[in-house]
């Protein structure tokens, strides 16, 4: 058997990447490496390991069962490398490491919700902390906090994972919006009823299919979104109504392309919460970014519970 200790941990994170990455296409991208550079990290780390990774071609790329036991194994390790790291940071007294967050689109203009002002504050001069933040939806947010890809999650969550702590974070309003040539968008809030909203195109997000058609009371989507993002673009294209955060339309109202339709009516609040595994609860990395989210959140401090 061939003596695996002198593999290089970037050939690892390559292959992982490709991997993640469905192929060579998009890994380049993300790596931001030439497609030969990849192909010879790849090679490289196929040789030391003494077997083939994956199969790939011009339209596919799969992994081999030895490849799948390689980038479940590097998967593991890295998260052993954190461990070390937060250990290691621990008994030092000061704070680095990697700290892994997910949060929801569409967040960063809000003042309450956007994570840039508490990541502001996180990040000192001398900080050594690496950070790896990314989008996702609530579900997906979730199931990677539940599986230790992901250490924070912020957004509108089930409360559904077993072992995961939640905490209340802060409220986020949302209004159904038109564009400025939709023809609701110039008609009186007292003359807009049911038969009208039933007559014009109703985006919803996917994630929240059913709930949005309850709250208009609409009888069938005619598109479905994930992002914010996409929602604001059908919605600024004049022929979609959909629900969007107040905090996200507003400078999109004040130059008078939206305007939000019966907003005593069509209104709602999601709840955001911040949830992280309760193996991680003692964490340097966790709690001192979940001090620096409390700082700015307008609930105080954050009141948690464990999903059962």
């Amino acid at each position: 058997m061939r003596r695996l200790d002198n593999i290089d941990i970037r050939l690892l994170r390559v292959f992982v990447a490709l991997a993640d990455s469905g192929g060579f296409a998009d890994a380049q991208i993300t790596l931001n490496l030439s497609q030969p550079t990849l192909s010879t990290h790849l090679a490289e780390l196929e040789k030391r390991i003494g077997a083939q990774l994956c199969h790939r071609g011009r339209k596919q790329f799969r992994l081999t069962e030895v490849g799948q036991a390689t980038y479940d194994a590097a998967q593991k390790l890295f998260r052993d490398l954190d461990d070390f790291g937060h250990r290691i940071s621990a008994a030092s007294g000061s704070l680095s490491g990697r700290l892994r967050i997910g949060t929801s689109d569409g967040v960063f203009t809000s003042d309450e919700l956007g994570i840039q002002h508490a990541l502001r504050r996180f990040m000192g001069p001398d900080s050594d902390v690496f950070i790896d933040l990314s989008l996702g939806t609530p579900s997906e947010l979730e199931q990677q906090v539940a599986d230790g890809g992901r250490d924070i999650v912020i957004g509108p969550l089930s409360q559904k994972a077993p072992g995961v702590v939640y905490r209340d974070y802060c409220g986020e309003p949302h209004f159904l919006y038109c564009g400025r040539r939709h023809p609701l968008f110039a008609m009186p809030d007292s003359r807009i009823d049911q038969s009208a909203i039933h007559a014009a195109r109703f985006s919803v997000r996917s994630y929240r299919y059913f709930d949005d058609l309850y709250l208009v009371g609409h009888p069938r989507a005619s598109a479905s979104v994930i992002h914010m993002e996409a929602q604001l673009m059908l919605i600024l294209s004049e022929n979609f109504i959909g629900f969007l955060p107040a905090h996200f339309a507003s400078s999109w109202v004040h130059a008078g392309e939206l305007r939000a339709i019966k907003p005593g009516s069509y209104t709602f609040s999601s709840r955001h919460l911040v949830a992280y595994r309760r193996a991680d609860e003692t964490r340097n990395l966790v709690q001192a970014f979940l001090r620096e989210l409390t700082r700015g959140s307008e609930t105080g401090p954050l009141k948690g519970r464990e999903a059962k």
